[in-house]
Formats: structure tokens, sequence, C-alpha cells
């Protein structure tokens, strides 16, 4: 036999695609990826059940004072303090979102457009630094303004990111002034 006649005796047809076996992949792998998130969803609803104990926000007073800073930036999360990695999502705390804070002699106001807004008596702030990460958000060193503020029975860390950066030492810095004149009026 000649060889090209072998070669036509060896070519088979391409294997056909087996249509039914990757439709049943998908949908599976569509199912498992619902189920995940589904089970997000519920330990992220049971974590606001556990932390139901948690009193209501307060808001912003009618007559707050003059604005002694404004940023416009982030609002990242809020923890539990000292525990970096213990989210608060009771109260709308653990919903990311734009922010504009307004620091007054009165406190500190956060207004996030679509979460809930709430306020920080001047009596109820703790203190102020410069970090490097909250609950699921890790920056640079310094790159997070972290703002520690008594609620209820609870210390809670909440960390804003500025749209410029360089703000955040004055926020610091002004921020601990107040404190310490604050805790030196008790």
């Amino acid at each position: 036999m000649t060889p090209v006649i072998l070669l036509a005796a060896e070519k088979k047809s391409a294997e056909v695609t087996d249509w039914a076996a990757r439709i049943g992949w998908l949908v599976g792998l569509a199912l498992f990826v619902a189920l995940v998130y589904w089970l997000m969803r519920e330990g992220w609803k049971w974590r606001g059940t556990l932390q139901g104990d948690l009193p209501e926000l307060p808001s912003a007073p009618d007559e707050p004072g003059e604005a002694r800073l404004t940023m416009s930036g982030r609002y990242h999360g809020s923890t539990t303090a000292g525990q970096w990695l213990d989210r608060i999502v009771a109260r709308g705390l653990g919903t990311r979102s734009r922010v504009e804070l307004t620091l007054t002699d009165a406190g500190l106001d956060v207004v996030r457009p679509g979460a809930s807004d709430f306020f920080v008596p001047a009596a109820r702030l703790r203190e102020a630094r410069l970090d490097k990460g909250i609950a699921g958000k890790v920056l640079t060193e310094g790159g997070l303004l972290v703002v520690t503020w008594q609620h209820g029975e609870r210390l809670i860390d909440s960390g804003f990111r500025s749209d410029r950066a360089a703000e955040h030492t004055e926020w610091v810095d002004t921020l601990n002034q107040m404190i310490n004149k604050t805790e030196g009026a008790r």
C-alpha cells in the first residue's frame, strides 16, 4: 500500500461535542455559585442578629455648630475596637459607601448617601489614628483614618478614606486634641 492510502484509512471524523454534558456542568456550576452566595448572605444576616443588642445610632443635632473640618471619601466599615477583622454589620455599620464627614464641637457627623447616617457625640469619641486596614480593606500604611468611639457598651473602630489622603493627618491631630479637651473637662 502506498503511504497516501494509509493516511486516508487512518483519518477519523472530529469528536462531536456532548452539549448535554456541557449544559449539565454549567447548570451545576451556576447552582453551586448560587448556594455559596446564599450561604454568605445568611452568614451576614446571622452576624447582624448576634449584634442585635447594639443600640440605635444617634442622629445629628439640629444645631451641631460650625464645621471644624470636612472630608469626602469612602466609609469602609466598622469593627469592634482593636479587632480589625470583627466587622460590625448591625444598624447598617457594615455597609460600605461614599461618605461626607463633618467635625464640629458637638461631634462627628457621618453622612452616607445610600446608607444610614449617624452621629458620634464629642463625648463618645475616644481616639483617632492612621492605620492600614479594617475588615475587608487593606491599604498602604497610614492610608486609612480610623476613629474609635463608644456606642452603648461597645468600643467601635470606624474606617474612612479621604479622596485626598493628605487630609488624614490633620483629622487625626484635630480629633485627638478635641478628645483630650473633652476628657480634661470630665
